[in-house]
């Protein structure tokens, strides 16, 4: 396979220049993007096979001179610019030369299709959006109670006033709790998320979960745990985290009671160590099995309730870190059932 046959084969275009400017290579996605033979365009200048440009309508060439640049800079970091028909491509380069005391003998450019860069930016519309509206209703309800508290205090009496406030306390825990919901979802994403794992009750934990959603729900909630409490290999606060968004999941996308189960587990296949198992079903319609790939991805939101679509994206990849798994199934009276295993000892090998 020659260097062509090579170039052919990559999924973004690519167009080489010899040390005098002159192009020596334009692969078949290339010469498709920038309307030219690839033929033809073997020997013509870089800055007219190149036909690209900014907003400001200056050519790649022209902004970036490659030729003409500090003996230290081997490429060109990727940019954003317009093929001749408008569409928005990503480009990068890199300057090869035989020492950093040599010229630049070539240059290769790559060129790739801007439809990934749109997607991410509606993502991050997506992640805007989300995040607006989930902090703008708890928001609301403590900037209505505060000055409803400001313009009435005095004819307010003991009970409203504490009533309000409750309200008030309660939509800031809300408010605490998505912001840290967002740290975290950041902390997995870029890796550096920080545990302080170490033998945990885990019974103690679950059923203070239990007994706090309980409270602010009309669902019934029951617990099924063995009398002597297990203790996982966990950060507190962090598997206190996870069992809340699935408790509180099955609350808001799930219907009739909540079962929440917790037992000792040998984990999954092939582990070398003890586990408990977190069982949490619900009586809803269940999650159609080709749908539960997608159930802990970021903004994944099964029904119209509600929600930030952040809590089982969370609940995967705290899991994960602290060497556990979760796996999604039917409940035994038809609706969804979430399974967490997680490892009642130090799993880490030094």
């Amino acid at each position: 396979m020659d260097a062509r046959d090579l170039a052919d084969a990559l999924p973004d275009g690519v167009v080489v220049a010899d040390r005098s400017g002159r192009v020596t290579l334009v692969s078949a996605v290339a010469a498709r993007m920038l309307d030219v033979d690839p033929d033809d365009a073997v020997g013509r200048p870089l800055a007219d096979v190149l036909a690209l440009q900014d907003n400001e309508g200056r050519s790649w060439t022209a902004a970036n001179h490659p030729y003409d640049v500090l003996r230290t800079v081997t490429g060109v970091p990727e940019q954003s610019w317009l093929l001749p028909d408008g569409t928005e491509v990503l480009v990068t380069a890199r300057l090869h030369r035989p020492s950093l005391r040599s010229p630049v003998e070539q240059v290769a450019v790559a060129i790739r299709s801007g439809r990934g860069r749109a997607r991410l930016d509606r993502e991050r519309s997506d992640l805007v959006a989300t995040v607006a509206h989930e902090l703008r209703s708890p928001l609301t309800g403590v900037k209505g109670f505060v000055q409803a508290l400001l313009n009435r205090w005095d004819k307010l009496n003991d009970e409203q006033k504490k009533l309000m406030l409750t309200t008030v306390s309660s939509d800031s825990d809300r408010l605490s709790r998505l912001i840290a919901e967002l740290l975290d979802v950041a902390r997995i994403d870029t890796g550096r998320l920080q545990l302080y794992p170490r033998p945990s009750d885990a019974t103690t934990l679950v059923t203070r979960v239990v007994d706090s959603v309980q409270s602010a729900t009309a669902r019934t909630i029951t617990l099924h745990a063995p009398e002597e409490h297990l203790e996982v290999w966990a950060d507190p606060d962090k598997f206190t985290q996870v069992a809340t968004n699935l408790v509180e999941n099955a609350v808001r996308h799930g219907d009739g009671d909540v079962t929440v189960t917790l037992a000792a587990h040998s984990g999954p296949e092939g582990a070398e160590i003890p586990h408990v198992l977190l069982t949490v079903d619900d009586q809803g319609e269940g999650i159609p099995v080709d749908l539960r790939k997608r159930v802990f991805t970021k903004f994944w939101k099964g029904g119209a309730r509600g929600g930030s679509g952040l809590g089982l994206y969370i609940v995967g990849g705290l899991t994960k870190a602290h060497g556990g798994t979760v796996t999604i199934g039917d409940a035994p009276g038809g609706g969804a059932r979430i399974a967490v295993s997680w490892p009642a000892e130090d799993w880490r090998t030094d």
